[in-house]
């Protein structure tokens, strides 16, 4: 981001504003349908499988315990499968889907249709300064010049000289 080096102000909406006339820009979809992108969808499916594994582990795993010998075993490899795909597989289809899928397409600026231009004509606008005056206006005064000011003499110089012992004129 560029900033003002003067005050700080952030340049880039400044640009923008600039960049398209002084309207602010409205970002529309090009068609009249929005589609997720292949990106998010596979993002979205990595998630949910991670959700139902969270959800599926848990419950096979009370059902494996309470169920009889035979039928509890089938019960612990389903776990564990469950397991497996949902807690592994979910972050492998989300990090597939973030490196190599295709993501969204870019938005485009609309220029909006209703924006009327206002009907005041624009000041016109001067490219130098008007010229200076040839006398100053009234109650204008020099600027003094700080460099000519007298220091004061300083405090300790007065009350040093008091303790001057001086000796009586004979004269």
């Amino acid at each position: 981001m560029r900033f003002c080096a003067r005050c700080g102000f952030p340049l880039e909406g400044a640009m923008v504003l600039l960049a398209h006339g002084g309207m602010l820009p409205s970002y529309e979809p090009a068609g009249g349908e929005t589609r997720i992108s292949p990106r998010r969808k596979g993002v979205k499916q990595g998630a949910l499988l991670m959700l139902i594994g969270a959800v599926l582990v848990p419950l096979l795993g009370v059902f494996a315990s309470f169920a009889p010998l035979r039928i509890g075993v089938a019960f612990e490899f389903f776990a564990a499968a469950a397991a497996i795909l949902c807690f592994v597989g979910g972050p492998l289809r989300m990090l597939f889907a973030g490196l190599f899928e295709e993501g969204a397409p870019p938005r485009q600026f609309v220029m909006p249709t209703s924006y009327a231009p206002s009907a005041i004509p624009p000041p016109v606008r001067l490219s130098a300064l008007p010229q200076a005056a040839a006398t100053p206006p009234v109650g204008w005064r020099a600027r003094p010049q700080t460099a000519e000011i007298v220091q004061p003499p300083s405090v300790t110089d007065h009350t040093t000289r008091l303790l001057e012992k001086s000796e009586p004129d004979s004269h």
